[in-house]
């Protein structure tokens, strides 16, 4: 598929900068390159090149051009990049001379993406897995999104599609061919049983999504405990810098403050909350109620006790694993009861015992994704179209009694809610939403 208009854009970072790219794609790149640089470079070869204005022909820069001929292009069309000085003024200069010429525009928000979708060159689960990769700030979310982005993900689901579209075959071949002696009468069991463990399958790639949310949206750890527990202080030690403010007066913090890590690679989300007590002011207590709902939400709490003067906090109302730290280990405390009482014990004062409880929080986020593979759903849409795909599939299985006609219908309903997870089926409402996500020149 050509599009009819070539688009432009700045595709490389904030400027000033050392080096900009600037792309073009469309149906008159070539001509762009001969009216900018007096000829097209060969294709996929670097030519410094001198550029010129239009329609004036004034010098603009000299500059890296790179032609990339159709299809063999990230978009599947004619593409052009020009590697030129990164000045603001330099840029505007290029970008002006480009759209003056006709049929020539600025691109929108993720319209080259949009364009190598349809021309074939990526799938939708490709597309999102190039929106993470391009926003992955630690070394495992940017593993995770290469691997989808070099197509694995979209394997799995072609693989499984291609089961369920054979299995239907299978059936639907009983069917009209019943009285056939090529057509065995045993066919069904064995489709049935594929289907059984292909059901089996989906249901556990849909159980990773929770692992898949980690990885992208970070493990979250909450900071939990009475006033003056030392949450605040804790909060500042593992920032490394003032984020929440430390006081002795009780009820300081009432919102909750977040902080993002990278340890190992894993991003890690704290948030610092309000102390938790009984017979707090209005304010204060909507602080200790978000405190609580964060809590619950959370893959890791840590419950502070400061050990000179002990406020137990009740936490059996907790789902999420816990860790209970001893806090204010550079005050007096009884070295006996500290390792009865506390998992771990620290001074954010003094940072003793802090390295070892970053040690743990990132053992238990190693932990929470050491139980599934590295092929996991990555977005809720996905989520959704896969349990669309087991439940059209259990009905299909647990059918017995009702005509084949029905259960292979179950199936193709099951292949097309897979379908749609790629885009090979019925995606045009989805497409503005996902390349809205993405930056211009991308």
């Amino acid at each position: 598929m050509i599009f009819g208009e070539t688009i432009v854009a700045l595709s490389s970072g904030r400027l000033p900068a050392g080096v900009a790219v600037i792309r073009v794609s469309g149906p008159n790149t070539r001509f762009v390159l001969e009216t900018i640089c007096g000829e097209a470079p060969l294709a996929r070869r670097a030519a410094l090149r001198t550029l010129y204005s239009y329609p004036d022909k004034a010098i603009l820069d000299r500059g890296l051009t790179i032609y990339f001929p159709a299809p063999h292009s990230f978009t599947g069309e004619d593409v052009a990049e020009f590697q030129i000085h990164g000045g603001r003024a330099v840029v505007e200069a290029l970008m002006t001379a480009l759209t003056a010429m006709p049929g020539v525009r600025h691109a929108e928000a993720g319209e080259f993406t949009r364009r190598a979708f349809m021309n074939g060159k990526l799938d939708l689960v490709q597309t999102e897995a190039l929106a993470d990769l391009i926003n992955a700030d630690t070394e495992a979310q940017r593993r995770f999104a290469q691997r989808n982005a070099d197509g694995a993900q979209s394997a799995l689901y072609t693989g499984w599609r291609q089961r369920l579209i054979h299995a239907r075959a299978m059936i639907e071949a009983e069917i009209d061919f019943a009285d056939e002696s090529d057509v065995p009468g045993s066919l069904a069991d064995t489709v049935w049983a594929d289907m059984e463990n292909l059901a089996e399958d989906v249901s556990t790639h849909i159980k990773g999504f929770a692992a898949a949310e980690i990885i992208q949206d970070g493990f979250k750890v909450v900071i939990l405990g009475a006033p003056n527990a030392g949450k605040s202080s804790l909060f500042n030690a593992l920032a490394r810098r003032d984020v929440a403010i430390v006081t002795d007066e009780p009820g300081t913090t009432r919102d909750l403050l977040d902080v993002t890590l990278d340890l190992g690679g894993l991003k890690i989300v704290i948030t610092d909350t309000a102390g938790l007590r009984e017979n707090a002011g209005t304010i204060e207590a909507i602080g200790i109620e978000k405190a609580r709902e964060r809590s619950r939400q959370a893959d890791l709490v840590l419950a502070l006790e400061d050990m000179s003067a002990p406020q137990p906090v009740e936490t059996d109302w907790l789902k999420s694993d816990s860790i209970k730290v001893g806090t204010k280990l550079d005050l007096d405390c009884d070295p006996d009861q500290q390792g009865e009482t506390y998992d771990l014990t620290i001074s954010s004062l003094t940072g003793e015992g802090v390295a070892g409880l970053l040690a743990a929080i990132r053992r238990r986020a190693e932990q929470s994704l050491s139980l599934v593979g590295d092929v996991l759903p990555t977005r809720l849409r996905h989520v959704e179209l896969l349990s669309d795909t087991l439940r059209h599939l259990r009905k299909a299985r647990s059918g017995f009694g009702q005509p084949l006609e029905l259960r292979a219908e179950e199936l193709r309903l099951a292949a097309d809610a897979l379908g749609r997870i790629t885009g090979a089926i019925d995606v045009e409402d989805l497409l503005d939403v996902i390349f809205s996500q993405f930056c211009i020149g991308k």
